[in-house]
């Protein structure tokens, strides 16, 4: 292998088909079992409809500030990179993973394909994908803490949503006391790599890893960019979330109708960000189905009305899964559509 290069991850057809349908049969059950047995979807169609034009003018708002800052994190973790084209990248790799099944890997594949059709060296987009990855975690992991701290600074009883306060606070430390000490010296690279090939050895398949190899190439890679530019995909990856959430708060407003007292910013930030965790979750693209059961049923627990949570929550999800869908297929075209033309053009 040349040097730089950077192996790529193989996509294995069966597992992804496999992986595929049980996602499906898990986002059916609980969209056709799960969530009907919180809120009717029939009373949330009701008051979707009564929705008025000013809350749709609104919901259009929030969305567009979402989709511009969704391709800020790659513009912050790649030196020399422009917004337009760290935009085009982001949404083409949400369309992948969020549009086919088990398609993690292949968006993978295709942002490292992206990134060097844009001339970034293998060394930078491996370091660039793995930042933007691990602070993706990083920030999804936090915001059950934060969500929790809402709920009781709201008023409301947070005891039951402890555990995942708890479980993301200590994901999220274990996660960023990890990458500090890979980051801080080669030898410490090399012990950790070591103790995952420790544990690996007791299964079959995952022996014939290096994890001292991986670990050392990830320190390479990533230790200078976190230490320079962690502050900007820190703020590159919660303006993500943030706007999200402004998504999901325009529309459970819309639907309560902004003239009536409705939620709260804390009752509404609280389960948004509780239901988080849900992410963690690999089995549905996006959290389609887990976050959303979790978050109606924490909204209706919180004194929401069952048919008002399921509304906002279908609002929410079509308002931030649909345009990106479609944005990430208009990526992908325009971008393999130019990527063809360089090949075909003749070389000077």
């Amino acid at each position: 292998m040349p040097d730089g290069a950077t192996a790529r991850p193989a996509l294995d057809k069966k597992k992804s088909i496999l992986f595929g349908l049980i996602g499906l049969a898990v986002i059916t059950l609980i969209f056709v079992r799960v969530i009907p047995q919180i809120g009717s979807y029939k009373d949330a169609l009701t008051s979707m409809e009564a929705m008025t034009a000013g809350s749709l003018v609104c919901i259009v708002m929030s969305v567009l500030v979402y989709l511009a800052v969704y391709g800020l994190p790659f513009a912050a973790a790649t030196p020399g990179l422009a917004y337009w084209r760290s935009q085009q990248l982001n949404e083409a790799a949400f369309a992948i993973s969020n549009g086919v099944p088990a398609g993690g890997a292949f968006g993978l594949g295709v942002q490292y394909a992206m990134l060097a059709s844009y001339g970034v060296e293998p060394t930078v987009s491996t370091a660039a994908i793995t930042a933007v990855g691990v602070w993706s975690i990083f920030v999804t992991l936090g915001l059950p803490i934060l969500g929790v701290a809402a709920i009781q600074l709201s008023g409301r009883g947070a005891s039951a949503y402890l555990w995942s306060a708890l479980l993301g606070l200590l994901m999220l430390a274990l996660t960023i006391l990890t990458l500090a000490f890979i980051v801080r010296s080669e030898n410490a690279a090399r012990r950790v790599g070591s103790i995952v090939n420790r544990i690996a050895a007791r299964f079959r398949k995952a022996r014939s890893v290096d994890s001292v190899t991986i670990f050392l190439m990830l320190r390479r890679d990533i230790a200078e960019l976190v230490t320079r530019r962690w502050p900007a995909i820190t703020c590159a990856q919660l303006s993500v979330s943030l706007t999200q959430f402004l998504i999901f708060y325009v529309s459970l407003r819309g639907v309560e109708g902004w003239e009536n007292a409705g939620t709260s910013l804390l009752v509404a930030f609280g389960p948004f960000a509780v239901a988080q965790i849900g992410l963690m979750i690999p089995i549905t693209p996006g959290g389609l189905g887990t976050v959303d059961a979790a978050m109606i049923a924490i909204l209706t627990a919180l004194g929401v009305d069952a048919s008002v949570a399921t509304a906002a929550d279908l609002v929410w999800r079509a308002a931030s899964f649909v345009p990106q869908i479609i944005l990430g297929v208009v990526a992908l075209i325009t971008w393999s559509s130019s990527t063809g033309a360089r090949r075909l053009s003749p070389r000077p």
